[in-house]
Parts: C-alpha cells; sequence; structure tokens
C-alpha cells in the first residue's frame, strides 16, 4: 500500500509536534522561556518602564525605523527623544 504525500506530510508534522512537545518547548528552540520573559519584565519595571502600544502610519513607523538605523539607536530610544523635545520638561 503506498501512501499518498499529504498523509506522509502529515504524519511527519505529527512527529515533530510531539518530540517537541515531549521536550517541554512546544514552540522550538526560538521561543523564549516564561522565566526570561518574566525576568525581562521585572528589570523593565525597575527602570520604570510601562509598555504603551500606539497604532501610527506604515509610513511613519518606516521612516522612525529607518532614521533609529541610521543613528545607531534604537526605535524606542528615539521615540523617547522625540517625545520628550516635544513635550517639553516633565511637571509633576
Amino acid at each position: 500500500m503506498t501512501v499518498k504525500k499529504a498523509e506522509l506530510e502529515k504524519r511527519m508534522a505529527s512527529q515533530i509536534s510531539n518530540s517537541l512537545r515531549q521536550s517541554g518547548n512546544r514552540y522550538g528552540p526560538a521561543s523564549a522561556p516564561a522565566d526570561d520573559r518574566r525576568a525581562r519584565r521585572e528589570r523593565e519595571r525597575a527602570l520604570g518602564l510601562v509598555p504603551f502600544a500606539a497604532k501610527l502610519p506604515g509610513d511613519l513607523v518606516r521612516q522612525l525605523q529607518g532614521a533609529s538605523a541610521a543613528r545607531g539607536i534604537t526605535p524606542e530610544a528615539l521615540l523617547e527623544e522625540v517625545l520628550r523635545k516635544a513635550l517639553g520638561p516633565a511637571t509633576a
């Protein structure tokens, strides 16, 4: 009895899935363990960083990424710099 190509691929995918599940990391080696993410969040909290999500136009995001790459800093650092200049000194 011959096996169809689709059935072979399903079996191979199932074997890969099972091996990842048995290893304890179902997303493969590229995924970060939850402990690492938790530690990173704690470090960021200690620095006073707060997550802030915003939707921006794609062309503006590309411009931000290009400008930050040209200056050799992260987009987050450039955005912080621009916002601090635009908003002026903080009043507490």
